[in-house]
């Protein structure tokens, strides 16, 4: 898989541009301070505690795009006045195989950067690039699921025109009931 790939989310109004590109070692220092949020850290199943885990973490974020089974992007926010951008976000495309036509996206979004549109911009970036990628190849819908009490998820999946689909039951390592949110390749 390409992992040259860079997507963008145009600047609004009231937010900067984003940029969305693959994973780096150089983002292990940025991954550890987002994930010192206890909200993160509660909603994700990930425990990035250190630098090493945040190395293992970008490794195997790079072996997703290496065997094309998990297309994670790291979501970067220009810092006004600055050459700098800063992590924000983290977005995903999981499970697209030709022939296969779902796919599942998932998102998380820095403390710092909640509430200010950061996670649907991302999200519209990634499924636009995700259907005009891999429509070809039979995808025809992305999936989105979050915990039943998780209402900003719920937010972020009815900006990103996400439809509410149904209520799933709870799996582990999830404990709760979920929510399944689709997209159709015909409405991108």
């Amino acid at each position: 898989m390409n992992t040259s790939v860079i997507l963008q989310a145009d600047a609004t109004p009231s937010a900067p541009a984003l940029v969305l590109r693959p994973w780096r070692e150089e983002d292990v220092a940025a991954l550890v301070a987002v994930y010192r949020d206890p909200v993160l850290r509660q909603r994700s199943t990930a425990r990035v505690e250190n630098d090493a885990d945040g190395a293992r973490w970008v490794a195997a974020e790079q072996q997703g795009w290496a065997t094309g089974d998990r297309l994670g992007f790291a979501v970067l926010e220009a810092q006004p006045g600055s050459a700098q951008s800063e992590l924000v976000a983290n977005v995903v495309l999981k499970g697209v195989a030709p022939g296969r036509p779902s796919a599942e996206v998932g998102y998380w979004t820095a403390a710092h950067a909640r509430g200010r549109g950061v996670a649907p911009r991302a999200l519209e970036a990634l499924t636009a690039w995700a259907f005009d990628t891999f429509v070809a190849d039979g995808l025809e819908r992305l999936e989105l699921l979050h915990q039943v009490d998780n209402l900003a998820s719920c937010r972020v999946a009815q900006k990103a025109r996400y439809g509410f689909d149904r209520v799933l039951p709870a799996t582990p390592p999830f404990p709760l009931d979920g929510h399944l949110h689709i997209r159709q390749a015909a409405a991108a």
